[in-house]
């Protein structure tokens, strides 16, 4: 894993982003060659604009990729690739056409657009067939040595059998209160321990006995440290495997001695700069389709019940606000006045509240709480009072999720699915302690950029 700007990518698929640009660029190059003579393309080789165009097309190819989910983890199934990857060139066309009737001075011709696409598509299947074959090999996961053998332990062991980029050599054997690793997976430490570490080929090393005021080899560890290798404790190690921080493992001198939570003075202007081009571009966007769910909510009411729906949230640092949406439940959802969460196939939400949920088209009137500067567009989700209070009391570190502006859109609606009890909130706590740990500019636009597979594909919550 590369972290870049606080936030954790693979640094295979930071590769494999890097070979596809590269191919989108030599694809347009390819098709104007294939439409003009070769010393045309010469010409337009030393004027740069070529250049230009091609890193344009290049650019829009690969964000329309990430949008799609092309670059994640256990995306190996060939089907749902191509489907990934049609969708990805149909907004990447889209978007291309845009620009090129935007500055007119950019178009080299519909024929070099289509042969691009065409060879782009070609070379991005195989490219994808032999990332394919070999992703599932060993040589591109890191090795680990799990210093202990209990809870903690068994905790990575159990993480290793999910879609994760590393392996386990071994557990090394340090004495915990409990012993929940299989006897054929441990090893007692024999000889030194940078010895083991170099014999076994270790990468990284994650210290996770259940008791560190147990003696630990501090004196080798601090060895293999010098020596190259990697040293991580549990919650840094999780942090980077899962993109989240879990809760039950946290305790308060990480939270004061770890990285991030801080974001500089330009890091806060410029998210509320994006916030305010982001939101007035999708408001101005999608107003045809707010016009026709405004029109539809009529008709399934017979103009009996009101459009948008408000309701206070909580915002950042506890202030409460005002929320918008369009209205996707019965007006009597809490006629007896008690707060209750929405579950998955709930009762009182009407037919074209279940589209809208499933669309995300009733979190549009949204958009005007980011201008006013109550929300973000990226943040954690806003909760009510209520429910707030309740949790507040029963999840410890609750209230650092305020921390932040509440968002449209968010990491732990991004990573986790649909959820309405105790713990699936204490699950996207964890996502949301992420967020604001490492929230930056470049997390932003990741999580905006994600968010259309999510509306697409109908993940998250």
């Amino acid at each position: 894993m590369v972290r870049l700007f606080g936030h954790y990518i693979s640094r295979h698929f930071l590769l494999l982003g890097a070979v596809e640009f590269l191919l989108f660029f030599l694809a347009l190059l390819a098709g104007y060659l294939t439409n003009y003579p070769l010393n045309q393309l010469k010409l337009a080789l030393l004027e740069q604009h070529l250049l230009l165009v091609a890193a344009i097309f290049a650019v829009v190819m690969l964000i329309s990729m990430i949008s799609m989910g092309a670059y994640q983890r256990g995306l190996q199934d060939r089907a749902d690739l191509v489907l990934r990857t049609g969708l990805a060139f149909l907004f990447a066309s889209m978007a291309s056409t845009l620009a090129f009737f935007a500055f007119p001075e950019l178009s080299l011709g519909r024929g070099v657009f289509a042969y691009a696409l065409l060879f782009s598509f070609v070379m991005v299947m195989l490219v994808r067939e032999v990332y394919i074959r070999v992703a599932g090999a060993e040589v591109f996961k890191h090795t680990l040595l799990v210093l202990g053998t209990g809870k903690n332990a068994k905790l990575i062991h159990d993480l290793e059998n999910e879609e994760v980029g590393f392996t386990i050599a071994k557990f090394l054997h340090l004495h915990d209160k409990d012993d929940l690793i299989p006897k054929s997976r441990q090893i007692e430490l024999e000889d030194s321990l940078s010895s083991l570490a170099f014999k076994e080929g270790i990468d990284e090393i994650v210290v996770a006995v259940d008791d560190r005021r147990r003696r630990l080899p501090v004196d080798e560890i601090i060895d293999c440290k010098m020596s190259g290798i990697r040293v991580f404790n549990l919650l840094d190690f999780l942090e980077k495997e899962t993109a989240c921080i879990y809760i039950d493992h946290l305790y308060p001198s990480w939270i004061l001695f770890s990285g991030g939570f801080n974001m500089g003075v330009f890091a806060k202007y410029g998210k509320r700069l994006l916030d305010i081009i982001v939101s007035a571009l999708m408001l101005i966007c999608v107003c045809p389709v707010m016009l026709l769910v405004a029109i539809a909510s009529l008709i399934e009411s017979r103009c009996c019940d009101p459009i948008f729906f408000k309701q206070i949230r909580v915002g950042q640092n506890g202030k409460p606000f005002n929320v918008y949406k369009f209205r996707s439940m019965r007006t009597d959802a809490e006629a007896d006045g008690v707060a209750r969460w929405a579950t998955k196939n709930d009762a009182r939400v009407t037919a074209l509240g279940r589209l809208m949920r499933k669309t995300r088209l009733d979190e549009l009137p949204q958009l005007a709480n980011v201008l006013r500067g109550d929300m973000s567009m990226v943040g954690p989700r806003p909760e009510r009072p209520e429910f707030v209070s309740q949790l507040s009391k029963e999840i410890p570190y609750y209230h650092e999720r305020h921390r932040m502006k509440p968002g449209v859109t968010g990491w732990a609606q991004l990573k986790y699915p649909y959820g309405a009890t105790t713990e699936d909130a204490r699950r996207k706590l964890e996502y949301d302690l992420y967020y604001v740990k490492n929230a930056s500019l470049f997390l932003d636009l990741n999580v905006i950029i994600q968010t259309v597979e999510v509306v697409l594909f109908g993940k998250g919550q």
